[in-house]
């Protein structure tokens, strides 16, 4: 499987724009839309998906699956999981009034 964030990286990798990859794989420009704007992996006709794969591969791209090596070992890019939000520490201090707490009194 292949995500939108991998076929727009994978593009720009090879220097080819939208029409030029769709000339490579068969595809109209429309689908190669449709697949760059779709959110995650992109889903749709297993032929269209093989095409694009291949036409990638023949541009020079390798598709690394999430946590694989590369077979070849070349130079590449990779993107790293986002990280998790810190956790706010716990306050031993009691919150300071804010004022409103003590109108009316």
């Amino acid at each position: 499987m292949i995500s939108s964030q991998q076929l727009r990286a994978a593009r720009a990798l090879a220097g080819i724009d939208q029409r030029q990859l769709a000339d490579l794989a068969g595809l109209s420009v429309p689908t190669i839309q449709r697949m760059e704007a779709s959110g995650g992996l992109i889903r749709g006709n297993v032929d269209s998906l093989m095409k694009l794969i291949a036409a990638l591969e023949a541009a020079g791209i390798e598709l690394i699956a999430e946590g694989a090596v590369s077979g070849d070992g070349g130079r590449g890019v990779r993107l790293k999981p986002a990280p998790r939000p810190a956790e706010p520490a716990a306050s031993s201090q009691a919150p300071a009034p804010s004022g409103d707490e003590t109108a009316g009194k």
